[in-house]
């Protein structure tokens, strides 16, 4: 009795001091609120821990029913506060390195079910046809209901090739969805490019990592390489869940010349930071439009919230997800972390990204363009007309290709509207 009651009470307040103090030193005051540790509390925990060791229908040992307490005191702060085991530590690392194995999808938590924020690019989720804002109510034939969230990541992570069904609640659906995905390595490729019209750039950034920032001025140099400059860019940062911090500042500095880009504010001096754009605008001046979606978290959100307040791009899209908290990884003995959220950031104006998310200056919802159908006549146009005049041939001959707009706005009709504005406001720079 004596030995776990000391086992217990050691570990809990080592939870609640940083695994530095014992019982033994009686009443604590916090250096910065002068708050004392609830003594009456910690001997209710106590008595329950040993309640649950004596008459749990089954043996529980110590350090699954520490954990489990542990897990619990986070879980009950918010979302994005958790205890990560060993393994959860490394996959948080490989993460954020960009490369790790299962289905490609960033998940959360709501009512119990599985949440998923957004697909990642060109993985099995992605090519499945999951969408952010799916609810995954089942894997295979396990409910997900009781499940921590861990727990339910673990369980669709496995071996490459091997296979896994989900039960998706899906917004607008009669019933349920089942898809089945092949798990597979995923190689997160953070930045990919491609040459729209001459002069009309497309980055998409899908996630952010350490390298972004570096990968997206060199991905953007090649193109005014290829091209013979650019004049105007569209940066994609639809269903982009965030990443690295220091990610999102670098990117956003790229096209800053100056002025503050985000700042954070918490309880400690350590959660105090203020993020500067240096000099030099990677595109020059040119224009920008920045898409984003309900999918778009974190730190997709600090880089619309900073090029939108410095008015340097139009944003445009649908309303962001909302994340706006800052989560500090404190590494803990024996390989094991505390993911903890530590600050709040804000916007270049002191807007609060938390729970509001960032509105877009045009708002556009997506939509699915497809061809008219028609009983195969044409429009009448001069064209038609007999003896027209033959059009002159000079643009032809200059070797300019018109681009296929018509496949753009069926593929994806927000980009294809976000190149059509990205045309006009180069119009009006160049009259300006």
């Amino acid at each position: 009795m004596k030995s776990t009651t000391r086992i217990s009470a050691g570990v809990l307040t080592g939870i609640l001091l940083g695994f530095a103090l014992s019982l033994s030193f009686g009443v604590f005051a916090n250096k910065q609120e002068n708050e004392a540790i609830p003594l009456e509390d910690l001997r209710a925990f106590t008595d329950v821990y040993m309640r649950i060791k004596r008459n749990y229908v089954d043996y529980v040992d110590d350090t699954t029913l520490l954990e489990n307490a542990i897990r619990g005191m986070l879980s009950g702060l918010d979302p994005h506060s958790s205890y990560l085991t060993p393994r959860d530590f490394q996959d948080l690392q490989i993460g954020t390195s960009g490369e790790f194995g299962g289905l490609g999808l960033e998940v959360g938590m709501e009512d119990g079910f599985v949440k998923v924020i957004s697909p990642i690019d060109d993985t099995p989720a992605s090519r499945a046809g999951v969408r952010a804002g799916d609810l995954i109510i089942r894997l295979d034939d396990k409910p997900v209901k009781g499940m921590t969230l861990n727990e339910a990541v673990n369980e669709m992570r496995g071996p490459k090739g091997t296979d896994i069904t989900l039960t998706i609640m899906r917004e607008g659906a009669d019933q349920p969805i089942r898809i089945t995905l092949t798990r597979d390595t995923i190689r997160v490729r953070s930045v990919r490019s491609e040459m729209l019209e001459p002069g009309f750039a497309y980055v998409r950034i899908s996630n952010f990592q350490s390298r972004t920032a570096q990968n997206l001025v060199e991905e953007i140099n090649k193109l005014q390489r290829e091209g013979n400059g650019l004049r105007g860019l569209i940066l994609d940062l639809r269903n982009n869940p965030g990443g690295v911090l220091n990610g999102a500042v670098g990117v956003s500095d790229a096209f800053l010349e100056d002025g503050l880009i985000v700042y954070t504010e918490g309880r400690t001096a350590d959660a105090q930071f203020r993020y500067q754009a240096s000099p030099g605008d990677v595109l020059k001046g040119a224009p920008m439009v920045v898409l984003v979606n309900e999918g778009s978290a974190s730190a997709s959100e600090i880089v619309a919230g900073a090029l939108q307040d410095h008015q340097r791009a139009v944003i445009m899209g649908t309303r962001t997800f909302g994340k706006g908290s800052v989560q500090t990884i404190l590494p803990l003995r024996q390989d094991t972390a505390l993911k903890l959220t530590t600050a709040r950031y804000y916007t270049p104006e002191g807007r609060s990204i938390q729970a509001e998310g960032i509105e877009p200056d045009i708002k556009l919802e997506r939509l699915q363009v497809s061809a008219a159908e028609t009983d195969g006549s044409r429009p009448v146009t001069e064209a038609s007309l007999q003896r027209h005049l033959q059009r002159q041939r000079a643009t032809e001959e200059a070797g300019e290709q018109p681009a296929d707009n018509g496949s753009l706005a069926q593929r994806d009709y927000q980009l294809y509207e976000a190149l059509n504005l990205l045309k006009g406001l180069t119009i009006l720079q160049a009259r300006r």
